[in-house]
């Protein structure tokens, strides 16, 4: 498949077979990651696959149990009804057969170094950390993933929203390394066959600006 027609193929897939991924694809996929650009070549991701399904249900518990800690904190019914709506898609890993967890460690500046040296105003080395570098690394590296998945025949969905409970997590994976922090997640597997059409994207029109 070509990678034009990948990116318009893809789409988010939330409901798998009950059939195993080849670790042989997975490590394909991981192997694409790695080749994402990646920000003073830091290369800050790392990558945790997990196939053990007792393990990933109680990844969905301690999910869930934090949502719903969450939406208790909401003084209005009607927004702690809308989040806990938004639980399904929260927790949908888990009945995949493949989960992913991605992890970060923190991004290396020198420019805040130098500036810190400095003593430059907060508000300085902020807006130049606005950028988040390491989060972007981490999204390239996802997209990777992602199309190669497609195109090795499996569905994936990329998923930031767990992450609210990403110590709790965290604590039952057990720690990667004390610098590392979880970031996202992906679900993997084989998509059934009837899946909703994906969703149609803003015209171009409202997010891009041409400067001649």
């Amino acid at each position: 498949m070509e990678i034009i027609e990948g990116i318009y193929k893809r789409k988010s897939i939330r409901k798998f077979k009950n059939e195993p991924v080849k670790r042989e694809d997975i490590i394909e996929c991981l192997k694409a990651a790695c080749q994402a650009p990646s920000p003073k070549h830091q290369q800050n991701w790392h990558f945790v696959v997990i196939q053990n399904k007792e393990l990933i249900a109680q990844i969905a518990k301690v999910v869930e149990e934090r949502h719903q800690e969450i939406a208790a904190c909401a003084e209005d019914e009607k927004v702690q009804e809308k989040f806990m709506k938004l639980m399904k898609y929260y927790t949908l890993f888990k009945n995949a057969p493949v989960l992913v967890v991605v992890y970060a460690k923190p991004y290396f500046m020198i420019e805040e170094k130098i500036l810190k040296s400095n003593k430059a105003k907060q508000e300085i080395i902020e807006a130049l950390k606005s950028t988040q570098s390491a989060a972007q690394a981490i999204g390239a590296a996802v997209e990777n993933f992602l199309l190669t998945a497609m195109q090795l025949g499996y569905g994936t969905c990329y998923m930031t929203g767990p992450a609210h409970a990403k110590k709790e997590v965290e604590n039952l994976i057990g720690t990667v390394s004390e610098e590392y922090e979880l970031m996202s997640m992906i679900a993997m597997g084989v998509p059934v066959e009837e899946l909703p059409a994906k969703p149609e994207r803003l015209e171009l029109e409202q997010v891009v600006d041409f400067i001649d």
